[in-house]
């Protein structure tokens, strides 16, 4: 694969080793591709050490289907948390108690939840230990891309060891800040809302029994999402967001502070909260490149849109880009990274990507009220939404992201 030393030539380079670029390297690698993955950090694979990201993804049915292609379902299955309720919860009222509780059940839909719950550290250990089963994927950590030169029929990508990589087709699967999509010069627009999550691990006395809840009242949902039990007791993730003033209040609370001012929030429904973990806190924002593609450039996942985290909607989007990007490679290697196959790859997620980015952003301000009236309206649209059943399994289908 390598010409020399200082340089190597593949089909695919990937900007980015986080769990998006991490599955793309697993996917185009088992459909025969030759890969290279480069990521300036070198992933962290245990959950209680510095630096662990401790947000957890839930993967939708769709999902599925590409984790399945890419051979990494059966190594992530026995580590999985089955959603099979979703659970909205509206606590607006004068106190935090439920006002409203609906459910939506998977079983109303199919035979399977509506996804799986996984921790991204884990996520990251069983996606190295895939990739290192792949010999046509070169795993670069701890190297950077630094320039992007592109002629109509090839890449040329410069890395921080000083290395270049010629490639037919870079796919920047590297971040909100993607190096690679400046490079190429395509803009973003970004909406800051002013508002931080915080994410960690808790455990519980009453059971979650695979329904993963999502509680508002004002600042932004609090959402528990079931994990396998830790250390006897039953677990869920817990992303709570909040206004950055108050996140960081929360953030910098005593244990026993912390975790009465979150078992409140949760409305005690599942008992006295308790951290399962350290805490960690991320800031809010949506984002959209103008375009999805530059010349042999494809931007996908958080280079591409990034939203608040609700729904599970962030991680799915990124594979549903996989998802056609891989179609479209497959259909036809002989035209990998081309201009018409770019032109198709955007064509096929942009006007999908923008519905949903500003569908995220519109439950998130209805989330973020706190003048009592409008709490009240978003409860009555909350009651109103769930008591008409073809809408109801509307909602489903787009949460799932079937159209």
């Amino acid at each position: 694969m390598s010409t020399s030393p200082t340089s190597a030539t593949v089909d695919i380079l990937i900007s980015g080793g986080g769990i998006a670029g991490l599955t793309a390297a697993a996917a185009f690698g088992n459909a025969g591709f030759s890969v290279q993955c480069v990521d300036p950090t070198p992933p962290v694979t245990e959950r209680d050490v510095a630096g662990s990201d401790l947000r957890t993804t839930a993967f939708l049915q769709p999902a599925r289907t590409l984790l399945d292609q890419a051979g990494l379902w059966d190594r992530l299955a026995p580590h999985a948390a089955p959603l099979q309720v979703m659970r909205i919860v509206d606590a607006g009222g004068d106190v935090p108690e439920p006002r409203i509780i609906k459910n939506f059940d998977a079983a109303d839909l199919s035979d399977q939840p509506f996804g799986w719950n996984l921790p991204n550290w884990l996520l990251r250990r069983e996606m190295l230990a895939r990739l290192a089963d792949l010999p046509n994927v070169d795993l670069r950590l701890g190297t950077a891309t630094t320039t992007l030169f592109t002629r109509t029929n090839e890449a040329r990508v410069g890395l921080s060891d000083g290395s270049q990589t010629t490639a037919r087709l870079v796919i920047a699967a590297d971040g909100r800040n993607s190096p690679m999509r400046e490079a190429a010069r395509i803009k973003v627009h970004t909406t800051r809302y002013g508002q931080k999550a915080l994410a960690l691990a808790v455990t519980h006395p009453i059971p979650h029994a695979n329904v993963s809840t999502e509680i508002h009242r004002s600042g932004g949902p609090f959402t528990l999402v079931p994990l396998p039990d830790y250390n006897g007791m039953p677990s869920s993730a817990l992303v709570w967001m909040e206004r950055s003033a108050r996140a960081t209040q929360l953030f910098d609370l005593d244990e026993a502070e912390f975790e009465a001012e979150m078992t409140e929030r949760s409305c005690a429904l599942f008992g006295p909260l308790k951290l399962a973990s350290r805490r960690t806190i991320w800031p809010i924002i949506s984002q959209s490149a103008e375009r999805l593609h530059g010349e042999r450039l494809a931007l996908v996942a958080e280079a591409a849109h990034v939203v608040p985290p609700i729904g599970a909607q962030g991680l799915n989007m990124s594979l549903g880009d996989m998802r056609v990007l891989l179609d479209l490679a497959t259909a036809n290697p002989s035209q990998l990274g081309d201009a018409t196959m770019l032109e198709t790859y955007h064509r096929r997620r942009f006007a999908e990507v923008k519905l949903r980015v500003q569908g995220i952003d519109m439950l998130n301000r209805a989330s973020m009220v706190e003048s009592r009236p409008l709490r009240d309206a978003r409860a009555m649209g909350l009651n109103a939404l769930y008591s008409l059943a073809p809408v109801r399994k509307t909602l489903m289908q787009m949460g799932l992201g079937v159209r």
